[in-house]
């Protein structure tokens, strides 16, 4: 017979359903008045008076707890126990039986049982607190139950996407969110390994599997490409972390993906903009929102010293040591209301140093006006405050290399005409009186062309021709300069050994950086004095040069240029290198004449020395390295007969008519035929004409409406292997490289003479060796 009790007591918690199988009525009576007395309790107490009966309503019906005695009609001992078990492995089993067996109880509880309470022996509450432990257990497992399913929710939900790998690196768990990245159904991932979802497949599996076998570490913020099911390719940023068991063994990994795909797409378009202003000289960097440098220009790295690999994902107010300036924080409020800032900043290199910039900040949005991030341009203006006073200077001295490059390229034009004139006049039948007027001709025209080209090397800096160098020659024609233009209240004397080392170097410099030197010294000693010139050998050793940041361990030449006159304060000494640094009055002095000696010498791979005493005079030492190369001897040569023409047709193109016509008279008369052109355009309609004719193209680089440069790609475009030979009366650097980048290998300098120039045509149409 079935017997069913229930308290009385309402509870706000269900009530715990209690299958209790016993078949003295008396004992369940016993316990329905333990539990009944139980304020705290809330039990529902169903009984059945013997096992089959109890494992029937088990087998159909659901229990919180059972309440077993091991003695019943139809079973007894250890056997009743695991015959309850068995049928419901779920419920916990408190034993309830009059076996006061030691040994059997321990079997019972090692076998699952909750507790085991002999009849006779226990109180309500010893019965109570085994229920309240079952209660207690039954609310953590549905805690438990809550939990994970909160945990499934969250994994699911989450705005990144998870997965988790076996030991074979096949997708054991994915979330939701990362199938919709993916745009794949859990069946298609599940069992798949992970390496096929990405681009990077082989690299993926083998870096992978080195880390299920723990050779490698795992990885974190790197990034995979991913591919969805419709082929669209994803950025992804990963974070991996080995799953390990108790033991520690590798039981596989998880992996936290992030889409950056837009993020991505974002800086690449900020890089693709501002790759266009890599080259420019201003530190351009954009930030984003938090301030991390997403893009960090050349000129970001010039100016500050931190490469692009130092700087990007930085902090970029720490970085310049922003994080606390007053001023840095007033612009960011500005930048925030008005989208624009500008002005001025200090900040820090990575050397240290405290520079300040003009700084031009803009906050930049996107399409839907949200801002994205903030475009700096920042220009160093710490030279610009120091050197406020001598703008005016400055602009004087960059007019003044214009105004000497259009005088050049004019002069070169007058002197070209007039050195070939004499080519064609010397093959005249005049006499032996008429042939030296010439030789007098040509070797000035040859000093001016000279003269040019010093005024281009100071003005310009344009680059010089080095050759092996003596240079007892330049002092001893400094010396002869010196005697017959300074005052004769200056005693001029020099010193110079017989067996003076050579240098590799230039002789229009050395001869300026000796005539500035000679000219400081002068100035020095208004009163007259003794200025002495001397060279010496020295051989500088490693000692010497750990003294001496700028020299090297070697042979050197040493000239010293020193004076008797007022001598330099040791106050100003560490100055008088700097540009446009003076001691002299308004208008007597621009403050170059020092700093451009230190710059030859420093061209020249050398260093300079000044040792002073105020009242005593002064002595500069310029330290070249010598060469072991020796001095090539002018020897004078025969003059060969000049390359002639096999009646090639050359194409002269020049927008001044004295040099077409001068040029076109002396290559006929070394056998060519000639057909000129005043300007690009016309020598562009004339090729096109005469193209299959002309043999070479000779063109000028610098004329109106269409310069050189401009000609020469017209012409490659009507035909790729023209053959051009480029002339300037402006011989830079940046001319020739002009040439040279349009694919021109042959560069005359103006003024040339015919033997350059007959000798450039026949170099090019000689057939190659």
């Amino acid at each position: 017979m079935d017997v069913s009790f229930k308290n009385s007591f309402s509870r706000k918690v269900k009530a715990m359903r209690i299958l209790l199988i016993e078949d003295n009525e008396d004992d369940i009576r016993l316990i329905q008045e333990h539990l009944g007395d139980e304020e705290q309790a809330d039990f529902n107490l169903e009984s059945s008076e013997s096992l089959s009966a109890g494992l029937d309503r088990l087998a159909k019906e659901k229990f919180d707890v059972v309440l077993l005695d091991l003695v019943l009609p139809d079973s007894q001992g250890l056997d009743t126990f695991r015959k309850t078990k068995e049928q419901a492995p779920d419920v916990p089993i408190i034993v309830l039986t009059g076996l006061d067996d030691e040994e059997l109880a321990v079997r019972t509880l090692r076998e699952g049982a909750q507790d085991y309470l002999v009849k006779g022996k226990y109180d309500n509450s010893v019965l109570v607190r085994a229920m309240r432990y079952t209660i207690e257990r039954k609310r953590a497992e549905q805690a438990l139950r809550e939990s994970e399913m909160r945990f499934r929710q969250l994994y699911d939900e989450a705005p990144v996407g998870y997965h988790e790998l076996n030991t074979e690196g096949h997708i054991i768990r994915v979330n939701r969110t990362e199938l919709l990245m993916l745009d794949y159904t859990a069946e298609e991932m599940l069992g798949t390994p992970v390496w096929e979802f990405i681009v990077e497949k082989e690299t993926s599996r083998n870096s992978i599997m080195a880390k299920l076998a723990g050779t490698q570490p795992p990885g974190v913020g790197f990034e995979r490409t991913f591919r969805q099911k419709n082929g669209t390719k994803i950025q992804m940023m990963l974070e991996e972390r080995l799953l390990q068991d108790e033991s520690g063994r590798i039981t596989g990994m998880r992996a936290t993906l992030h889409d950056i795909t837009d993020r991505k797409g974002a800086e690449d378009k900020i890089r693709q903009q501002a790759a266009l202003l890599d080259i420019a000289t201003d530190a351009i960097v954009v930030r984003d929102l938090e301030g991390h440098i997403l893009f960090w220009n050349k000129g970001a790295e010039k100016l500050y010293g931190w490469s692009r690999e130092e700087a990007v994902e930085k902090k970029g107010a720490a970085l310049l040591n922003q994080e606390n300036s007053h001023q840095f924080e007033e612009a960011r409020k500005i930048l925030v209301e008005k989208d624009e800032w500008k002005g001025e900043l200090h900040q820090l290199t990575k050397d240290g140093k405290e520079i300040i910039v003009d700084s031009r900040c803009t906050l930049m949005r996107d399409d839907q006006r949200k801002p994205t991030s903030i475009l700096f341009v920042n220009t160093d203006i710490t030279d610009k405050k120091k050197f406020e006073a001598n703008f005016l200077r400055v602009q004087r001295m960059e007019s003044l290399g214009t105004l000497a490059g259009g005088i050049a390229h004019d002069l070169n034009n007058v002197l070209a005409p007039i050195l070939l004139s004499i080519e064609i006049l010397k093959h005249e039948h005049v006499g032996d009186k008429n042939q030296q007027m010439l030789a007098t001709l040509e070797s000035n025209a040859k000093r001016g062309g000279d003269i040019v080209k010093q005024v281009l090397t100071f003005a310009r800096g344009a680059e010089g021709e080095r050759v092996v160098l003596q240079l007892k020659y330049l002092i001893r024609e400094m010396e002869q300069i010196a005697k017959e233009t300074f005052p004769k209240s200056i005693e001029i004397c020099t010193d110079i050994p017989k067996d003076v080392w050579t240098i590799w170097g230039d002789a229009t410099q050395l001869h300026q950086v000796l005539m500035n030197l000679c000219l400081n010294a002068r100035d020095a000693m208004p009163k007259g004095g003794k200025l002495t010139i001397a060279a010496d050998n020295v051989n500088v050793d490693e000692h010497y040069a750990r003294m001496n940041l700028e020299a090297k361990a070697g042979p050197y030449v040493v000239v010293s240029v020193s004076d008797t006159g007022i001598g330099i304060s040791p106050g100003v000494v560490g100055k008088i290198f700097e540009p446009f640094f003076t001691t002299k009055g308004v208008g007597k002095g621009t403050g170059l004449g020092l700093a451009t000696v230190s710059a030859l010498v420093k061209g020249h791979n050398g260093f300079v020395n000044v040792y002073s005493d105020v009242g005593k005079g002064t002595t500069f030492k310029v330290y070249l390295p010598a060469t072991s190369i020796p001095e090539t001897p002018l020897v004078e040569e025969e003059r060969a007969e000049l390359p002639r023409g096999q009646g090639e047709l050359i194409l002269v193109v020049d927008d001044e008519a004295s040099i077409r016509d001068i040029t076109k008279d002396t290559m006929e008369m070394y056998g060519y035929r000639v057909t000129t052109a005043n300007d690009g355009t016309e020598a562009v309609a004339l090729y096109a004409e005469k193209k299959g004719e002309i043999s070479i193209v000779l063109t000028d680089m610098v004329m109106p409406y269409m310069d050189g440069v401009a000609t020469i790609r017209a012409l490659q475009k009507l035909d790729p292997q023209v053959k051009i030979v480029a002339m300037s009366g402006v011989a830079s650097e940046s001319r020739i490289g002009e040439a040279s980048a349009a694919g021109v290998r042959t560069f005359l300098r103006k003024p040339y003479t015919a033997e350059k120039m007959l000798k450039a045509l026949n170099e090019i149409l000689s057939p190659k060796q």
